[in-house]
């Protein structure tokens, strides 16, 4: 137990202590005063980046959505065939803009 306890501290650096050089680093690279920028610019990036995934995987799952499972798709897509679109791997959305496109 003795020698893991020593191998430790005098072995390999941890999570906590990377993190701890890495916010160093970061605080000697820009100074004080920066750093609460860099973290709200990071943040926002952060809160984009997760809107932008949420919405992609809203869209695939209304594209693979089955007819069956929702009726104003059924509906759409009959209106789109009976007008001659492609209606094949199309939003409910993309669909609507492509029928009042045709219609106008």
């Amino acid at each position: 137990m003795h020698n893991r306890v020593r191998s430790r501290m005098m072995g390999s650096i941890g999570a906590a202590e990377w993190m701890w050089i890495g916010l160093f680093i970061l605080l000697v690279l820009f100074g004080s005063k920066k750093l609460p920028e860099l973290a709200k610019a990071l943040g926002r990036a952060t809160g984009e980046f997760q809107k932008g995934r949420i919405e992609i995987e809203r869209e695939l799952r209304e594209a693979t959505k089955p007819i069956s499972e929702d009726p104003e798709r059924g509906r759409l897509e009959r209106a789109a065939q009976d007008l001659g679109l492609q209606t094949e791997r199309k939003t409910i959305r993309q669909l609507k803009e492509e029928i009042a496109r045709t219609v106008s």
